[in-house]
């Protein structure tokens, strides 16, 4: 049997501080007795992609998925992620094997078509878009759910934070771990399974909404002693999964091999992706305060900037999930000309994503081979023209995507990738350019304080009846899915890593 934990998106730093501090035990006892790896990760790029490269053991281009709400240029439309095809994540090749999985709340996963054994998502918390609920076998989860009771909703609602949602953000991030141990533990004790992988997502989501009271809330808002509970939250979110860590791995057989990784950083939020449409419209029609026509893709940051938080949360609740979904997929981009629209700001909520409306791909495409060279340079000296309130350049790159990756999915990539500023973005009202004017943001954009960075993936390997490979390359997270294929004997075609581990 192998197991695979996420501690998932943990911050490197206060992991740092908490382990030197012996907060984390557990962790600390794996480390030691195991190896440690750096592992190479899309995040600089697409941030999201590292949990499909995870998954389905495949680089970027070969899966092509980078958000949960992405561009379909067939259908000149936003589609959920889940919509596209895909190679299959490891529990499906497994369990065409005959192999059984248990998976509890595996980030950011649409669900498996051959899995066997028991997988369940949406279980130690509800979050509609990225632990959307469902479960192997269909329903597979009543009876836990019965026993166990509902988990917290945690759905995240860009925007503002108010301070009575970040009181119950806390107990509700604090409560998740426990409930993820619990119910491992109990299919641990009842049945074998070939592959056991457990996500502690509790921290990635904390690291986002409760990295730090955000700094518009001032004391009248949140008192100072109150401020500093919700700003121990993340640490005390790293405690409880540590504990329970050392619960999951004590249910594990003794020939049991763990691999404990995280595949995304965290760290102050520094995007200014919420921006980006108003600053390309102001770049392309050569307006002021993104008062172009041409490339209005900030619709819906409009929208939220609009409407308070709590009403949109009010109005997403009364729907089913997949219908919230799908209308939040609806709303994106939705009212854009695309036959004036040279160029277009994608979702996103990390880096910044633009592609060109092209002729040869988008269903209405209008720029054609011979003008997108040209278009391309026009956009990023543009967009690096933008600087922050202190006159220090906003944008730190416009990277284009075009060869970077290969594979039969790298055509849904967008064309350029816009990297920001490594500072706090949290409080910046609006960024301007001498040439273009200024861009003013909508309300508090996504309202996130923590975001991710770009690299800090790591794993520790700890063997118990194997032995940790040397590899000629550093260690990617696609070496993680082809060791738990090597280690359940099926075969390694399709998949892009190499084993960490062998017999």
């Amino acid at each position: 049997m192998i197991a695979v934990v996420q501690f998932d998106a943990a911050s490197a730093s206060l992991l740092t501080r908490l382990e030197g501090e012996g907060r984390l035990p557990n962790l600390t006892a794996l480390r030691q007795q195991g190896t440690h790896l750096d592992l190479e990760t899309p995040a600089a790029h697409f941030p999201a992609s590292a949990y499909q490269d995870l998954y389905r053991g495949v680089e970027v281009g070969e899966h092509g998925l980078y958000y949960p709400f992405q561009w379909a240029a067939g259908d000149q439309r936003v589609r959920l992620a889940a919509s596209f095809d895909a190679p299959p994540p490891i529990w499906d090749r497994l369990g065409r094997a005959g192999r059984s999985t248990l998976a509890i709340d595996p980030y950011e996963c649409h669900r498996p078509d051959d899995a066997r054994g028991e997988l369940v998502c949406g279980w130690g918390m509800r979050e509609r878009v990225v632990l959307e609920r469902w479960s192997v076998p269909d329903d597979g989860d009543r009876e836990a759910r019965r026993r166990h009771g509902r988990p917290p909703d945690v759905t995240e609602v860009f925007g503002a934070q108010a301070p009575r949602e970040l009181r119950r953000l806390r107990e509700r991030f604090l409560q998740a771990p426990r409930r993820v141990a619990d119910l491992a533990v109990e299919r641990l004790r009842a049945r074998p399974f070939d592959l056991a992988w457990i996500v502690f997502a509790a921290p990635h989501l904390a690291g986002h909404r409760l990295w730090a009271v955000p700094p518009y809330l001032d004391e009248a808002a949140v008192p100072l002693a109150e401020r500093e509970r919700l700003d121990s939250t993340l640490a005390e979110v790293y405690e409880e999964v540590d504990a329970q860590l050392g619960r999951v791995l004590e249910a594990l057989p003794d020939a049991c091999d763990v691999i404990v990784c995280s595949v995304l950083g965290m760290d102050e939020n520094t995007s200014r992706a919420d921006l980006l449409p108003g600053m390309l419209s102001a770049v392309l029609g050569e307006g002021t305060g993104g008062g172009g026509r041409d490339s209005d893709s900030g619709a819906i940051w409009r929208l939220r900037g609009a409407l308070s938080g709590r009403l949109r949360s009010r109005i997403a609740a009364a729907m089913p999930d997949r219908l919230a979904l799908e209308l939040t997929a609806r709303l994106e981009l939705r009212g854009v000309d695309w036959s004036s629209t040279r160029a277009f700001a994608h979702p996103a909520d990390n880096q910044g994503y633009v592609s060109l409306n092209r002729r040869s791909r988008e269903r209405d495409g209008i720029v054609g081979e011979a003008e997108a060279a040209e278009l391309t340079a026009q956009i990023r000296e543009g967009l690096l023209d933008f600087r922050d309130r202190d006159g220090e350049p906003a944008v730190v790159a416009v990277e284009e995507v075009a060869g970077r990756w290969q594979g039969a999915a790298a055509g849904r990539l967008p064309d350029l990738v816009v990297r920001w500023r490594p500072t706090s973005s949290v409080v910046l009202p609006a960024v301007h350019s001498p040439r273009f004017g200024e861009v003013h943001r909508q309300g508090h954009g996504s309202g996130r304080t923590g975001n991710h960075t770009d690299g800090d993936a790591w794993a520790i390997l700890a063997p118990r009846t194997g032995r940790t490979r040397k590899l000629t390359r550093p260690a990617r997270l696609t070496d993680i899915p082809a060791t738990v294929a090597a280690l359940c004997d099926v075969p390694l075609q399709g998949l892009s890593g190499e084993p960490l581990l062998e017999r």
